[in-house]
């Protein structure tokens, strides 16, 4: 069955009238939409990512099991707060196995969840990417052990740069994302209606920039979408998009993400968060209306 577009039917606020695609994974996109409802978007959710288990728990369980010989924990995001609390009870470990830790998070969001679980949270970076994360823990690793749990796909921009710093760093794997084939024939769909055609399409990380563009069939084809220029339907069908899409990134790095597809992030946030980018969205649209 196909989901229809969500509205906040109020008729009213900064984003009335203003179609949004959000491609989060399907637990996660409620937190974005829900903000982007509340300012009066028609909000359409097709995810562009699909968070799935490791091939093998073995590297990831091998760590939990020996986690008193680390004097840091670092994650990177809420789906590795959640795969690695998950792993922590199939091997009855408790909470407290934990406490001897030091623990880092790359932002709010990270942190929120990691202490839902009870744990402490001692550093979170001034802004919410790697090069900040290594910048908050330079001087205070070195010569520890350091455990990092993410995503199978990531930059290596913190272990290389913990290393420098005399650190002895694990690099996990916690889960790894993959593009969730059935988004295909939906986001082809969506963008050759012009009645549904979004105004603006959101990127909260670069496997959501990588995922949308392999979507869509390239990133020629990506291109040729959001700025309206005539392309191919999921079928091969001649289809006319249009006007223009304007793309909104939650941050630096997937910004640049879109620049190496030769897309451009229209609209930026400055805080490197749900909120900020919700907030550039906002402002971007009363700009464009004044």
């Amino acid at each position: 069955m196909r989901k229809r577009a969500k509205n906040s039917g109020a008729g009213k606020g900064a984003l009335s009238g203003v179609r949004v695609l959000v491609g989060r994974t399907r637990h996660q996109a409620s937190a974005l939409s829900g903000e982007l409802l509340r300012l009066g978007a028609t909000v359409i959710e097709i995810p562009f990512i699909e968070i799935r288990k490791p091939r093998s728990y073995k590297p990831l369980d091998s760590a939990l099991k020996n986690i008193g010989d680390y004097d840091w924990l670092i994650l990177t995001s809420v789906n590795g707060v959640e795969a690695m609390w998950e792993r922590m009870r199939a091997l009855r470990l408790s909470d407290t196995d934990l406490k001897p830790l030091h623990i880092a998070a790359i932002g709010p969001a990270t942190k929120r969840a990691i202490e839902q679980h009870r744990a402490k949270v001692d550093v979170v970076p001034k802004e919410y990417v790697a090069e900040s994360v290594v910048r908050s823990l330079h001087r205070r690793v070195q010569g520890k052990r350091v455990l990092l749990v993410r995503a199978r796909v990531a930059r290596d921009v913190i272990p290389r740069e913990l290393r420098k710093a005399g650190a002895r760093v694990d690099v996990v794997e916690a889960y790894e994302t993959v593009v969730p084939q059935t988004s295909r024939k939906r986001l082809h769909s969506v963008f050759g209606n012009p009645r549904r055609r979004p105004h603006v399409v959101t990127f909260t990380s670069s496997s959501t920039v990588r995922n949308f563009v392999e979507l869509l069939g390239g990133a020629r084809s990506a291109r040729r979408a959001v700025q309206a220029l005539p392309g191919r339907g999921v079928r091969g069908s001649t289809i006319q998009f249009g006007s223009a899409i304007r793309l909104a990134s939650i941050g630096p790095v997937t910004s640049a993400t879109l620049r190496e597809f030769g897309l451009s992030a229209d609209i930026n946030a400055k805080e490197f968060t749900i909120p900020g980018l919700v907030k550039a969205i906002s402002a971007a649209q009363s700009s464009k209306r004044s």
